[in-house]
């Protein structure tokens, strides 16, 4: 099988390349390395049925050939992470939107002979229906974003229409795409730069420095392992009734921001102080978060037999490992 993983050298893209190197597939991996590194893919490069080239999607002179070339597509590339988001309000719309549109026009050309899989998110949902009891997110859910003055919410918008574009390819030309919408992915290779929480809070407990929670800690999060993602994926790619379907991918195990800072704390032995931080503070600007976020896993489980492999503390212990290796090989 033959693979193309735009956005390839970030968090997500980098373990799906490993995933599918680990079967024996060919793949080609895409990144402009904004916000990827290659670092993440560093292992794979002397791999021959692993190409990686450094570009950006919108300007990439080999898209259409790869195109023609692949069997599975995997659409990651986007601007990501709310600091980057809040700081590149454009690039968000334009990247965000342009490069999906390029890449479903290049499938088009080659008669959809590949499966694409494209990433959306779960901040679609925003704060979810006022007045309803349940926090839980399903794909027929109405969505509602309540406060369209905060640049925050460029993120989710330029999702949405990655997915009317996703949609009504599928509608109009039966083309085999599945759109997918992350929840909370975590693990190996993530990094707090862009605003990513748990790496943030792994790297300050195990530093010794104050974990800092962005509010009050009550918002509550569904985090799940990038190495159980990656399954979900590859199962979704595997089934035709997939296919025109936007589909939840997370884990519906849920904390509290707060929670998750004393549990990284307890899990690394740290002595950090926990401090909370008003949102002002962090972000600079007026900014409006998601209270709950939590996946209805119904979708995804009658279209896969998916089966969780790692539980939240066994993530967050893997990730202090990697944390605390790194800082004694940096003679931390």
């Amino acid at each position: 099988m033959r693979i193309l993983v735009t956005g390839g050298a970030g968090f997500i893209g980098s373990h799906i390349v490993q995933f599918h190197l680990s079967r024996g597939h060919e793949v080609i991996a895409v990144d402009d390395l904004s916000t990827g590194s290659e670092h993440n893919i560093r292992n794979f490069l002397p791999n021959p049925n692993f190409r990686f080239e450094k570009a950006n999607l919108l300007s990439w002179p080999h898209l259409e050939s790869s195109v023609a070339q692949s069997d599975r597509i995997y659409h990651m590339a986007a601007v990501v992470g709310v600091f980057r988001v809040l700081k590149n309000p454009v690039d968000v719309m334009a990247v965000n939107v342009e490069a999906t549109e390029l890449l479903l026009k290049a499938a088009h050309k080659n008669k959809w002979r590949s499966t694409l899989i494209v990433a959306s998110t779960s901040e679609v949902y925003g704060n979810g229906i006022p007045g309803r009891e349940t926090c839980e997110f399903s794909e027929r859910d109405a969505l509602l974003i309540e406060e369209n003055s905060s640049l925050r919410w460029n993120y989710p918008i330029s999702k949405l229409v990655d997915e009317a574009f996703c949609l009504s390819y599928a509608k109009a030309y039966g083309a085999p795409i599945v759109t997918v919408r992350f929840f909370n992915t975590i693990g190996p290779r993530q990094t707090g730069q862009y605003g990513m929480v748990v790496p943030r809070f792994v790297r300050q407990a195990v530093s010794g420095q104050p974990i800092t929670v962005f509010g009050d800690g009550t918002q509550k999060r569904c985090f799940c392992d990038v190495r159980d993602t990656v399954v979900m994926l590859d199962l979704l790619a595997d089934n035709s009734s997939s296919y025109g379907e936007v589909v939840n991918v997370g884990n519906a195990q849920e904390i509290s921001i707060a929670e998750l800072a004393e549990r990284v704390k307890w899990l690394s032995h740290s002595q950090s102080e926990i401090r909370c931080v008003p949102y002002q503070d962090a972000y600079g600007m007026d900014f409006a978060d998601i209270l709950h976020r939590r996946p209805s896993m119904t979708k995804l489980l009658s279209l896969t037999d998916m089966q969780f492999q790692w539980p939240l503390n066994q993530t967050l212990l893997d990730l202090i490992y990697i944390e605390q290796d790194k800082r004694k090989a940096q003679g931390g």
